[in-house]
């Protein structure tokens, strides 16, 4: 019985030993260029190259906003979505764990016991009997030892699969938390917009007011009455329209959150939201390798990778054992005495000699591993494409809200100086008419081109791979924020 022991002992001890037919793994070179694009439309995004870098940045540091903060830690407790996310990395690691368990033998502790009355014509004395049995014993079921492998590599594999599902998690808090910023900064846009438009109305409506008076009088055409009036309604629908958009924000926003968000958290425009701060994109693409996408599409190259490893083994022997150390009597009081000792141990080789599977199984594990490779070179591409796009509107946004700027001041003149000439009867009201239009055209553009500038801002840090840090986690039993969540057992 110990030499039994000791070659249990020594199975167990070759384990963490064992051999692994997976192909040395080499991370592909990434298939875009080492810098980001140069020419104009880059020049002013590449200036910025002091700020901060965004993969060692924050997001509580990168949005200076208390509140649009206060907003984005609820959302980062109450998501449904993100709150998925974090299970299924739960899920996945304990997929793992069963995976590496198979490493080990399963020791189980068995105890049994049991009758038997034999008749007369089938006893060998020739005369009925009954027996008893009783067992109690430590045994190992059918322990594959992994001599090639094979168990290490779908270890690795399940590794891998976790470590991919953690990455979507980062990523999920990554879109979570822009998506946030994003419809944040919407609402405020939306409601200056609207305070822009109740501004035109008030306006408009005074204007429409005078003009209907000086009709009333004879001192004006009604040509000029109905030109009034096509801008008041112009103006009542388009209060109507951004009030209907403001709703509408809130209601994205308070998704997002997972909770409804308070009154006073809630922008009151957008000029009056922090913006966020300056970040720098460095000057080599490498960044994008820590991009969460790109890691996942890694680790699940690495997880085809395994797999071949496993194809491979199933070429060679698999060896398992069988064991078992008790006691046994036919009397339940003397199932620990002396010399009541029992032990068993069953060891099998299975060499496949033709298994068509086999084959098969091999071949499609290296175009699965192809397939991980194309995938991982394809989120790199479109991760730098992505950047590219940003930069490109960062390099180029900063001159449009100049051009912009100036417009409005420019638009602005017209219409004052076009209002004074109508009031001394030198131009028609079609030319008040233009330049109100033109200016309030202007300031709409101006205050979407604002939202743009915070908005690539916000695009950057988080195609960059921004925001994820460790302490940012927000574990999946965090305290639920509906009173329906409160009414589970």
């Amino acid at each position: 019985m110990n030499k039994n022991l000791i070659l249990l002992l020594v199975g167990i001890a070759i384990v963490p030993a064992a051999c692994t037919m997976a192909p040395k793994y080499s991370r592909p070179q990434a298939p875009v260029p080492t810098q980001w694009p140069g020419g104009a439309a880059y020049a002013e995004a590449k200036a910025a190259t002091n700020a901060t870098e965004v993969p060692n940045l924050r997001w509580q540091e990168f949005f200076s906003d208390e509140k649009l903060q206060k907003v984005i830690g609820t959302a980062l407790t109450n998501n449904r979505d993100l709150r998925l996310a974090i299970l299924n990395v739960e899920e996945t690691r304990a997929m793992y764990g069963i995976q590496r368990a198979n490493l080990f033998p399963a020791v189980d502790a068995v105890g049994s016991g049991g009758r038997q009355r034999v008749p007369a014509d089938l006893s060998s004395s020739g005369e009925s009997r009954t027996t008893s049995r009783y067992d109690a014993s430590l045994g190992v079921a059918s322990w594959e030892i992994d001599f090639f492998g094979r168990i290490r590599s779908l270890k690795d594999n399940a590794l891998q699969q976790y470590l991919a599902t953690e990455q979507a998690r980062r990523g999920a808090q990554i879109l979570l938390v822009s998506a946030v910023a994003n419809t944040y900064l919407a609402l405020a846009a939306d409601r200056e917009n609207l305070k822009l438009a109740q501004t035109t109305l008030e306006t408009q409506q005074g204007a429409y007011d005078l003009i209907k008076k000086r009709h009333t009088l004879g001192l004006l055409p009604e040509l000029d009455l109905l030109r009034a009036q096509t801008q008041v309604d112009g103006a009542r629908g388009d209060v109507a329209r951004f009030t209907q958009f403001v709703a509408q924000d809130e209601n994205a926003l308070n998704l997002l959150a997972g909770a409804p968000v308070a009154g006073e958290l809630l922008p009151a425009e957008l000029g009056k939201v922090t913006p966020p701060r300056e970040i720098s994109a460095g000057l080599s693409s490498e960044v994008l390798l820590r991009r969460p996408d790109v890691l996942q599409a890694e680790n699940l190259l690495k997880a085809a990778n395994a797999n071949i490893g496993a194809a491979r083994s199933a070429f060679f022997p698999r060896i398992s054992l069988t064991a078992a150390v008790g006691t046994a009597s036919s009397d339940l009081s003397g199932l620990f005495k002396s010399g009541s000792g029992t032990w068993s141990y069953a060891p099998q080789i299975v060499m496949p000699l033709f298994d068509a599977r086999v084959w098969a199984a091999h071949k499609a594990a290296k175009v699965q591993q192809e397939i991980a490779v194309t995938q991982y070179e394809k989120a790199i591409q479109g991760a730098f494409r992505e950047v590219a796009d940003t930069l490109a509107v960062r390099g180029t946004v900063g001159r449009q809200l100049e051009a912009q700027q100036s417009l409005v001041k420019a638009v602005g003149e017209t219409f004052r100086l076009s209002t004074s000439r109508y009031d001394k009867g030198i131009d028609s009201y079609l030319s008040v008419l233009d330049a109100q239009r033109s200016l309030y055209a202007a300031q709409q553009g101006l205050v979407y081109l604002r939202l743009a500038n915070l908005v690539n801002h916000v695009r950057i840090y988080a195609v960059l791979g921004g925001g994820w840090k460790a302490e940012n986690i927000t574990q999946a039993k965090a305290t639920p924020a509906s009173p329906m969540d409160k009414k589970k057992p």
